[in-house]
């Protein structure tokens, strides 16, 4: 029988990634539910190549004119999550970006045999109403992100007591080598060329802050379950090396893959059980002499700084991710500098009513949204009023 496989964010770098690894295994997957927002021609595209059983789309306008053009396939169109789903996904993808991915991560896990995010927003935001729902429908739940696949891929079956360390490895972006002068004179498009990964523009320019590595940290923190003293970032301009694991007996362990998101997703589909060649047919670049590592620069990465304050209160990290996904959004509108990003980011925290929001323990996605619409409208109004 067919594994039914479901992707929320299926017009996305990682949904077409997943996309192409499903593909290649027709005998074995069958496309059941499929979402997007509002790429219209990539959505029709997908409808007629992979035949999924639904689609959703998000977007008012969009939903409108797929359900027009399909109206008399057998397709089902939906513009949202709340409809009644017959039979529950095998493995359901989540990758939509930032805190809109939270509530159908939700939905879906209710709905699913086994999650994997690569939406790390829903787990910095509400990890405990995750954890809540996967447990209460013995779902399970799986990461994706290159550096959360390798550490839980390198924890498994090693005693808690023994690990002494997990670093995450940061690429550096395409700036680690510039200088404070250069960096004020950064532009989107230059924040967009990644030196090794082909990603969405959002994770792009926080991998150019390192604020990717910030959320990472949390994510970390949430899905393994140790203190944040375990956690540290280190930087890896080769990308080969995701994660690695320091154990007390002197021994440390890491795994290493090329900067293809298929190897983590594809493992995280399979069970590892998997000949990557039947999907991933580029040479690998397995040399050891260019692994390189080095401490993070706080002149050229200021964010580092937050990984002592992300977890501070309960809700810091929602904070956080929401002033950023709005700085982010100004910056590549060329509204705001690169440099003010962290500044904007740093002006909310000591906001007079930020840590009013921070301590707050939202119990469920509407007590979420109101600390996240604060900390959105909170940030615009600095920018607007340029208080830095």
């Amino acid at each position: 029988m067919k594994k039914k496989i479901t992707i929320l964010g299926s017009t996305g770098s990682i949904g077409l990634t997943s996309l192409e690894i499903i593909k290649k295994d027709k005998k074995n997957f069958e496309t059941y539910i499929l979402s997007a927002n509002k790429n219209y021609n990539l959505i029709c595209k997908q409808i007629k190549e992979y035949s999924p059983k639904i689609f959703i789309v998000n977007d008012k306008k969009t939903y409108l004119k797929i359900l027009l053009k399909f109206k008399n396939k057998k397709i089902k169109i939906f513009n949202n999550f709340k409809f009644k789903k017959k039979n529950k996904s095998d493995v359901t993808i989540s990758a939509i970006p930032g805190i809109a991915g939270l509530e159908p991560t939700i939905e879906m896990i209710r709905q699913s045999r086994k999650m994997l995010i690569a939406n790390k927003e829903s787990i910095i935001c509400g990890w405990e109403l995750i954890k809540k729902e996967a447990k209460k429908n013995k779902t399970k739940i799986i990461p994706i992100d290159s550096e959360h696949y390798s550490i839980f891929k390198l924890i498994e079956n090693v005693p808690k007591n023994l690990i002494s360390k997990i670093y995450l490895t940061a690429s550096g972006g395409p700036f680690l080598d510039f200088t404070i002068k250069n960096l004020k004179k950064v532009k989107p498009k230059n924040a967009l060329k990644h030196p090794k990964w082909n990603m969405g523009k959002k994770i792009t320019i926080d991998s150019s802050t390192l604020m990717n590595k910030i959320f990472e940290l949390v994510e970390a923190q949430k899905l393994f379950d140790f203190p944040q003293n375990k956690f540290d970032i280190i930087i890896h301009p080769n990308s080969l090396v995701h994660a690695i694991l320091e154990l007390k007996n002197g021994i440390k362990k890491f795994i290493y893959h090329d900067t293809s998101m298929k190897i983590p997703i594809a493992n995280a589909i399979y069970d590892g059980q998997i000949n990557i060649k039947k999907i991933y047919r580029k040479k690998s670049k397995f040399k050891f002499e260019n692994l390189y590592f080095k401490e993070v620069d706080k002149k050229i990465f200021p964010a580092i700084t937050l990984k002592d304050k992300v977890n501070k209160y309960p809700s810091a990290p929602i904070i956080l991710n929401a002033a950023n996904e709005v700085l982010v959004e100004q910056f590549l509108k060329e509204k705001i500098g690169f440099l003010d990003i962290n500044k904007f980011i740093m002006a909310i925290l000591k906001d007079k009513n930020y840590k009013k929001y921070a301590i707050k323990k939202p119990n469920n996605i509407n007590q979420i949204n109101l600390i996240d619409i604060w900390a959105r409208s909170s940030t615009l109004k600095k920018i607007k009023f340029n208080n830095v």
